[in-house]
């Protein structure tokens, strides 16, 4: 017994060697000396108590080299996840149920745009060469080391990355920006099969004979059953793609820049924290770099070597998206006599097809047919046999502009003056961005980045267009001195938060523009001629939870709850209700219950005339937003009747349904004792790893759940999807950056969960708590408080030779 139980001692004690040895494998080496080749001379990083590393190089190459590499050391499954994503990838590695997924990112036409956009660059610019001295620093790694953890747990085979990788993980971005595939199905559909009156509450301008009524043109397309179907599953797909994965989505974002002569310090403030969906490893890799005519602390994202984000001690930027609608979704008319022709320019005109093979992990490959009309690519090909007769095309702004955009974020992180920041900007095409910048002399500025398409008058591409006329054509673009921009306005300020731009033209710019309540709450406060900002007042700012949006959404409902509702109890949670100011701390009850609410509302209004699958697609686009205060303000809409009853529904009707629902939900949720349903224990941020999505991996690389304050649509945007409690927070502010340059060495920021993406790192998950609870981190920038900060060094020596 006693060799026995010695034996099995001896086993378990072998095994957790052995699993200890496996995971120290995989860990980054942040100390100690490294060969690479082609370096020309030695390089320095030394990592700080965050594990940013701050990279000190005698030449531009050597320092993106060594960038590539020490990232690569961090990230590199994130930067496998990423491209295979963007270029349709994942069944290789995740089964079949990918496969769709990739066959999406397929029809999207990534591969190909990345491929002739790598073919059409200039090799002999220093962006160019910049890019290749990143890869070569990624592969030099990853041909030498042990493979990530995830690439032994899916099979993932290595393999060089590429240029191309590159290119198509912008494309990717650039997709995840384009609200077209959630919106302009649903908003189709409202306006088609249900009307006019139910396009109200949307804002939209209507089309009484719509694009796509047959009637419009004898060669116009019209759409049956099984094409609804097709566009809400695309919808779907898209959704599920960007949201299922554990890959950074793109949603919105803050930034603000104050000029001098309303700052403490009298020199300009800027602050900025782009808004997107969470995951862990989380979407920016911070590093300082430093070589002769470089100087800059910069966040990266994966297989892109120039910092997205960026500042240093003369200037320094943020972004936005933009929104502007650069995707339109076109129905083509098919010849009846030859289904592979469309109707296009008074003519029928041939589809161009295209084989490819997709890998599948535990099965033959799967043989995937692409099709192209002249408006761009036929996307509902994705659904196979099950697609309908209208062939859908895709018109997109990523696909048709020459886009230089990795030259023009080359040149802003070297843009020091107006003038260069302008130049730089205008050659981000797609996707579009707002550029918020300000420098150390004082200058401020602001420009929408994109290359805006002209089309006919009178088409509005926020509905499906109807390949058969000339409403899918364009016409050219605008030039970029069109694009909404500012520089040193009068006010003092300049605020960008995703609502409606205005072009200097007072041309109107088509889009998917979130709500002005955030952007007007910062504005409220920024304009505030009697005060002077500072870093602690910036803050607070960033960290606001208080939104207009729902008492005025309430405002009108108030008097027909009073008259619906008969118990004392809920009378006070009414009337607590009436007095709520729209903000979300912690402990708020009243957050809790007006979202429970607004829920069921919008379930007993729509559902009905949507289904179940447009129901749930609306409840993913920015237009709900805007459309449930119109809705609640308007009591003769349609959308009140129920059409699966025999009478005639009101308002009231719904609001007392929707006010029991929601009481009987959050019982049953949150238990009978109305003072625990406070908003942190409903609203909840777990940072989502991709294999988290298979139990019980999910304890290993998820990290989380913690208490979120704050909600959609306010400042400290993190920000839940509308439906029953309880609610996990899908994305918020990725990065919160704040910068004076009065003193532009002690920038402010915070990761969400940690530098590092490699499980069992000490910086895997180590800013995760501070991020929730709005702390912020110092970024070392002087050599002193480099010096001061390190915790290890790494040293990268040329490959001749270790001296």
């Amino acid at each position: 017994m006693k060799r026995v139980l010695t034996l099995l001692a001896a086993l378990l004690a072998a095994l957790i060697v052995g699993a200890g040895w496996y995971v120290y494998s995989k860990q980054p080496s942040r100390q100690g000396l490294v060969q690479l080749q082609h370096l020309e001379g030695s390089v320095t990083v030394r990592y700080d108590e965050r594990g940013v590393p701050h990279i000190r190089a005698e030449s531009e190459l050597d320092l993106y080299r060594t960038l590539g590499y020490v990232q690569a050391q961090d990230r590199l499954f994130q930067m496998e996840a990423m491209r295979r994503l963007s270029r349709g990838e994942l069944a290789e590695v995740l089964g079949p149920k990918l496969l769709d997924t990739d066959k999406l990112f397929r029809s999207l036409r990534i591969r190909e745009r990345a491929d002739s956009y790598v073919a059409a660059l200039d090799k002999q610019s220093p962006a160019w060469k910049a890019l290749q001295a990143y890869l070569d620093g990624i592969n030099q790694y990853q041909d030498t080391h042990a493979a990530p953890v995830e690439f032994d747990v899916l099979g993932i085979r290595k393999r060089p990355f590429t240029a191309q990788d590159s290119v198509s993980v912008a494309g990717y971005m650039a997709y995840s920006f384009a609200a077209a595939f959630r919106t302009e199905p649903v908003m189709t559909y409202v306006r088609d099969q249900l009307g006019h009156d139910y396009l109200n509450i949307f804002d939209l301008d209507w089309q009484p004979k719509g694009v796509l009524a047959h009637q419009h043109t004898p060669n116009a397309p019209s759409l049956s059953a099984s094409d609804w179907q097709d566009l809400n599953a695309i919808a779907r797909l898209s959704e599920q793609a960007l949201a299922d994965n554990g890959l950074p989505q793109f949603e919105g974002s803050n930034a603000w820049v104050i000029a001098g002569n309303h700052t403490k310090s009298g020199k300009p403030l800027l602050a900025g924290d782009p808004h997107i969906r969470f995951s862990t490893p989380a979407v920016w890799y911070e590093a300082e770099l430093s070589a002769p005519g470089l100087e800059l602390y910069g966040h990266h994202q994966a297989l892109v070597p120039f910092a997205f984000l960026g500042h240093n001690l003369d200037f320094g930027w943020s972004l936005t998206m933009f929104q502007n609608d650069d995707l339109d979704l076109i129905a083509e008319k098919v010849n009846p006599d030859n289904p592979n022709q469309v109707w296009y320019r008074d003519k029928w005109v041939d589809l161009v097809t295209t084989e490819q093979q997709i890998a599948v992990k535990g099965q033959a490959p799967v043989n995937f047919t692409l099709r192209q009309s002249p408006h761009g690519p036929i996307i509902n090909d994705v659904l196979g046999a099950n697609a309908g007769k209208t062939p859908i095309a895709m018109w997109w702004a990523f696909l048709d502009t020459q886009n230089p955009i990795l030259e023009g974020f080359y040149q802003l992180n070297r843009a020091d003056t107006l003038a260069k920041a302008r130049a730089a900007s205008a050659k981000v095409q797609a996707p579009g961005l707002n550029i918020v910048w300000a420098n150390a002399k004082g200058d401020i500025g602001w420009w929408a980045a994109a290359q805006l398409p002209k089309r006919p008058a009178g088409v509005k591409p926020g509905f499906i267009l109807d390949g058969s006329t000339h409403q899918a054509d364009k016409e050219g673009f605008y030039p970029f001195s069109a694009n909404p921009q500012e520089e040193n306005p009068a006010r003092g300020y300049i605020v960008s938060a995703n609502f409606q731009p205005v072009s200097p033209t007072g041309m109107e710019i088509p889009g998917y523009y979130n709500l002005a309540d955030r952007g007007q709450q910062l504005n409220l406060q920024l304009s505030d001629k009697n005060l002077k900002w500072d870093i602690d007042a910036t803050q607070k700012l960033q960290l606001g939870t208080t939104t207009g949006y729902g008492p005025r959404l309430l405002a009108p409902l108030l008097p027909v709850l009073r008259e619906a509702v008969s118990d004392p109890q809920e009378l006070k949670w009414v009337e607590q209700l009436a007095l709520w100011k729209g903000d979300y701390p912690l402990e708020s009850v009243s957050a809790t219950l007006f979202n429970q609410f607004l829920f069921n509302l919008a379930d007993g209004a729509l559902h009905d005339e949507l289904g179940n699958s447009f129901f749930d697609t609306l409840l993913s686009t920015r237009v709900i937003d805007a459309a449930l205060p119109r809705l609640a303000a308007n009591a003769d809409s349609p959308w009140w009747d129920n059409r699966a009853t025999p009478v005639r529904e009101t308002r009231a009707d719904v609001v007392k349904a929707a006010w029991n629902a929601s009481l009987a939900h959050l019982k049953s949720t949150l238990g009978p004792d109305a003072s625990q349903w406070q908003w942190g224990k409903a609203h909840t941020l777990t940072h989502n790893h991709p294999l988290g999505t298979q139990k019980p991996l999910e304890r290993i690389f998820d990290v989380g759940p913690f208490e979120a304050p704050g909600t959609h649509e306010v400042p400290n945007n993190l920000s839940a999807k509308i439906g029953p409690a309880p609610w996990p927070v899908t994305y918020g502010p990725s990065t919160r950056r704040i910068i004076d340059f009065a003193d532009p060495a002690h920038g402010l920021t915070i990761n969400p969960v940690g530098q590092s993406g490699v499980p069992f790192d000490p910086h895997y998950a180590d800013q995760a708590e501070a991020y929730v609870e709005g702390i912020y981190h110092q970024a070392h920038f002087s050599e002193e408080e480099v010096t001061a900060n390190t915790r290890s060094t790494l040293k990268l020596l040329p490959a001749r030779g270790v001296q």
